[in-house]
């Protein structure tokens, strides 16, 4: 080796005090608030489900509706459907967009006086009539989101209209689930900032959990698999956080080991009295032991809500409940306090 290659040369001496100047920033953390603001014009994401409420994903129903033709009953399900082109509506009679769509208005009128942004989706797909449920296209996690990939064909294309929202608002997509994977935003819940809980189930498939679990842990968070009975999909439909370590279940639908779980943890469980409808559980907590529940569909469990301390606001989202999913359903968080 000669003298001159030996010595650092006058070009690598730049080099390096540049990059010892300029160099590598790892921290902080991508999900940092700071970092987040400055960056991407807010703090974005979930560590929790009950956390005061900042931004959240909604769609308005629209034309997507009318692909609900009133000569394709079935009765063997209780409402329409069209099992070639993969949808279906649950009802007595074809869907009342106008009453929908006033359901849905009310329900944005409502988040937007608490203080929520409500960031709308554009358009969506062709006959895509589930859409209004973006609850299960997008999940809010730490410093930003990831878009599911929906189970069923009557969905599938929901995730281009929900990657385009979040787009728009500046919003970090940090996962795009894909292969043969599929995971439903309604098959997840955060319990607090180190653990979630998912579905293993039709609607959330192993590939499914696998991805999604990858994401979490690189993000310090563990996820529990609850295996689901039968064709029960969504986690959403028997376990709901409403307050810090405080939860509705729906008993008889909930793996022992689960509710063992959340015992052992000392997590307030407040029972779906059995009288009450199963969609008296699909609410939305705003803050924390602060909730939006269904007007009429809730007494009993109203009650035990009131007995727990746990505020309620209520509205009638009846004729959207008929399209398969509610309260709950309707919303993507984006950005929630931290607790």
């Amino acid at each position: 080796m000669t003298a001159h290659s030996a010595a650092m040369s006058e070009h690598e001496y730049r080099e390096a005090k540049f990059f010892q100047t300029f160099g590598s920033v790892p921290t902080p953390a991508f999900h940092d608030p700071e970092e987040q603001t400055r960056v991407w014009g807010r703090p974005w994401g979930c560590s929790n489900d009950v956390g005061k409420l900042r931004a959240v994903l909604m769609h308005r129903p629209g034309e997507e509706i009318n692909v609900v033709d009133k000569n394709k009953s079935m009765p063997e399900i209780g409402g329409f459907g069209d099992p070639e082109k993969g949808w279906y509506f649950m009802g007595k009679t074809p869907p009342d967009l106008a009453a929908m769509q006033a359901a849905h208005d009310g329900f944005t009128k409502l988040l937007r006086s608490e203080g929520v942004d409500v960031i709308l989706t554009e358009k969506a797909a062709p006959g895509a009539l589930k859409s209004t449920f973006c609850r299960d296209s997008v999940i809010g996690v730490k410093g930003g989101a990831i878009v599911t990939r929906l189970a069923r064909r009557a969905r599938r294309g929901e995730e281009l209209m929900v990657t385009q929202a979040l787009a728009r608002a500046g919003c970090p997509i940090l996962g795009t689930l894909h292969g043969e994977a599929v995971f439903e935003g309604g098959g997840f819940a955060l319990l607090d900032d180190k653990t979630a809980v998912c579905s293993v189930s039709v609607a959330c498939n192993a590939e499914g959990v696998r991805q999604v679990e990858m994401i979490l842990n690189s993000l310090g968070v563990e996820l529990i698999k609850v295996p689901m009975p039968g064709y029960r999909i969504h986690i959403d439909g028997s376990f709901m956080m409403i307050d810090k370590e405080t939860a509705i279940i729906n008993i008889n639908e909930l793996p022992y080991v689960f509710i063992e779980y959340l015992n052992k943890r000392g997590m307030k469980l407040i029972e779906l009295p059995p009288e009450d409808n199963a969609f008296s559980l699909n609410c939305l907590a705003i803050a924390p032991g602060r909730v939006v529940m269904h007007a009429t569909r809730t007494p009993r469990l109203a009650d035990r809500l009131d007995a727990a301390g746990i505020e309620i606001l209520t509205l009638d989202y009846e004729c959207i409940e008929l399209n398969g999913g509610g309260i709950h359903c309707s919303t993507g968080p984006l950005a929630r306090d931290p607790i």
